[in-house]
């Protein structure tokens, strides 16, 4: 069971890396007013929900303890920023705003996971 759950932290993670890095590469393109939601956003932070909710799922199975609310803000962060990256997808350009929002709320939730004990 430990072999799963570290794998599936290892596709958190990447999942993380994907939504993170998919907002750094369109910083350049922010202060132009054209930034896009990419798909490597949507992408990871679909990873990161499945992953996440198979590692806390798993974690209850092998009885380890699990932060119930430290999750449900988590998920709560998560889905506020899966909401405009799905539905923004196709859009060319998105605004300034909703785009710092999730680059935001993605580095909130990187916060939450790590120093939230």
């Amino acid at each position: 069971m430990d072999v799963l759950i570290n794998i599936l932290v290892a596709f958190h993670i990447i999942g993380i890396a994907a939504l993170l890095g998919g907002f750094l590469t369109q910083m350049k393109a922010l202060r132009t007013g054209g930034a896009r939601m990419t798909p490597a956003m949507l992408h990871g932070a679909l990873t990161m929900l499945v992953t996440g909710v198979a590692l806390v799922g798993l974690n209850e199975a092998d009885d380890q303890s699990v932060n119930h609310v430290k999750i449900g803000v988590k998920l709560a962060v998560l889905v506020v920023i899966l909401v405009p990256v799905y539905l923004k997808r196709d859009d060319e350009k998105v605004s300034n705003g909703l785009f710092g929002m999730v680059g935001a709320l993605t580095v909130a939730n990187v916060f939450i996971a790590t120093v939230w004990t």
